[in-house]
């Protein structure tokens, strides 16, 4: 029993990992849910804004910028741009 409740707390004091977003990603279909999707994945929305009739969003994580193009009708991601 011990044994377990030692795994337990081991399990609820390590940190979950951050999800990455992907092609496959699908982050909402308003502004709004796209940039609280990227917020609950770890990443420090900076920039949000429609562009050719595409949510555009500017985000940075662990020093690592990015840009995503996501679709409005679907949630679906449709570009993926990683910067250094």
């Amino acid at each position: 029993m011990r044994k377990l409740a030692l795994i337990a707390m081991m399990a609820l004091a390590t940190p979950a990992l951050a999800e990455d977003v992907t092609m496959d990603s699908i982050l909402g279909t308003t502004m709004e849910e796209v940039q609280a999707s990227l917020t609950a994945m770890g990443y420090e929305v900076r920039k949000a804004e429609m562009e050719d009739g595409k949510i555009e969003v500017y985000f940075v994580r662990d020093g690592q910028m990015g840009e995503v193009y996501v679709n409005p009708q679907t949630g679906a991601v449709t570009k993926l741009e990683l910067k250094g």
